[in-house]
């Protein structure tokens, strides 16, 4: 019988170092959606073809993972004892892989299906989501900062697909923030297809 090899991928991070490159993530997308604010809602609602999203459909997606997972590590960072020094982060291996899914490397976003509770509507949305989305930044950078000061390896948030499982709260902080980016990229890539549509029009 052929014996299966799994091969295990974890490992171990600084915790200041790593806090460092989520909020560098995280206030690159507050202010690349900042100036969102100054476009025409025509712009932010283009969709490219009928299976792509718009500038606004991202952010509303964005917007509904936010409403899960912030309470979710607000809750771990209040529940959970404050260290005198910080120890380095442990990845864990689903949380791990997990991360580096949704990671964008070398500007290259991986497709995946949305499960259909974070799909965003087919209505016309307007700026309210974009205020929404910035409010959840706010509140996200602030939750960055505090978790420095626990043990991000102990602390643990359940996904939102099931309760059943949970990541240690250092990859939660990494999917999350990954997460927002690749989908801000995206939004990025609508609006450039808007303006090469005016071109060739």
């Amino acid at each position: 019988m052929q014996q299966l090899c799994i091969k295990i991928i974890t490992m171990q991070l600084e915790t200041k170092a790593l806090i460092q490159e989520l909020l560098t993530l995280s206030h690159q997308s507050t202010k690349v959606v900042t100036q969102f604010k100054s476009l025409p809602l025509e712009d932010l609602n283009f969709r490219e073809t009928e299976n792509s999203w718009s500038v606004l459909q991202c952010l509303e997606h964005l917007n509904k993972y936010g409403e899960y997972y912030l309470p979710e590590i607000e809750k771990q960072i209040l529940s959970n004892p404050i260290q005198s020094e910080a120890k380095p982060f442990q990845s864990g291996v689903l949380g791990n892989y997990f991360a580096n899914l949704m990671q964008v490397k070398n500007g290259q976003v991986k497709k995946m299906k949305s499960p259909k509770d974070k799909a965003p509507s087919n209505s016309t949305l307007n700026t309210l989501t974009i205020d929404k989305f910035l409010k959840q930044q706010e509140r996200l950078i602030q939750l960055l900062t505090d978790a420095q000061a626990i043990d991000l390896t102990k602390a643990k948030t359940p996904i939102s697909l099931t309760k059943w499982i949970k990541l240690r709260l250092g990859d939660t902080l990494r999917f999350y923030v990954y997460h927002i980016d690749r989908h801000i990229i995206q939004a990025q890539k609508a609006l450039k297809a808007k303006t090469s549509q005016i071109k060739c029009g």
